[in-house]
């Protein structure tokens, strides 16, 4: 199956390519401050955010959690690198994410998303004014995960690694799995499903996907790894 976007969509988002990518607020803006979310006449007029294919994760906002105050931030190369690469080096995030080694293995990974049609947003997670974690919000049914489940449309995927070692293994994972789960189906009205493709060898990851109100749906075979296929159903979300 061969997904492509329509030809008028490509066009209007190349309008956008002399506007700045991965810009976002800094990390110690109040989030009062922060643009209220766009409209759909605003998302549809004669311009658009790069990011419109996910309802501009950009102004989704703060959602409040057990842990504190969370912001998903779209990565700013310059700004974000350093931090993002350091992560991959972890030996427990580069077995499963294979972006260890120098800052430009991890650059070329953020600056493909950046540069794209805006179906794949990378967000530096940002915990009571603390980046601490990196996330990738996408489209799932636009994704080449689409070949591999019965994709549904506008179903919105979600990829995580939480930074620091110290902030793994006390179950902080699954409390933001489930804030940015909720924020997914506030934000996408259209959207009934939030995705996550997890490495089935990833019991920790697996284990904080389900806490969070995720099912285990099927393993699925992917190109680079055999997945656990993960759904929030927007259905249940009043039951969790």
């Amino acid at each position: 199956m061969d997904l492509r976007l329509p030809g008028e969509l490509l066009a209007l988002i190349a309008e956008e390519t002399t506007e700045p990518r991965g810009s976002g607020p800094s990390f110690d803006q109040d989030p009062a401050s922060s643009p209220a979310p766009l409209t759909a006449t605003s998302r549809f007029g004669s311009r658009m955010l790069y990011d419109d294919l996910l309802d501009g994760v950009a102004e989704w906002g703060p959602a409040g959690t057990p842990a504190g105050l969370f912001h998903l931030v779209p990565v700013r190369v310059e700004r974000d690198l350093p931090l993002i690469s350091r992560w991959m080096n972890d030996p427990a995030a580069a077995e499963f994410w294979q972006l260890s080694g120098p800052p430009s293995v991890t650059e070329d990974h953020v600056r493909a998303q950046l540069a794209g049609d805006g179906r794949s947003v990378p967000c530096v997670g940002v915990l009571d004014g603390t980046p601490m974690s990196y996330w990738e919000i996408y489209r799932a049914d636009l994704d080449p995960l689409a070949r591999h489940y019965p994709v549904r449309p506008h179903d919105t995927g979600v990829h995580l690694l939480v930074g620091a070692v110290a902030d793994r293994g006390r179950g902080l994972g699954g409390t933001l799995l489930r804030a940015v789960a909720d924020l997914v189906l506030a934000r996408r009205p259209f959207c009934a499903r939030v995705i996550a493709e997890p490495d089935i060898r990833n019991t920790p990851s697996i284990a904080a996907f389900l806490t969070a109100g995720f099912r285990f749906s099927a393993e699925v075979d992917l190109p680079t790894k055999r997945a656990a296929l993960m759904v929030r159903d927007r259905s249940v979300r009043h039951l969790l």
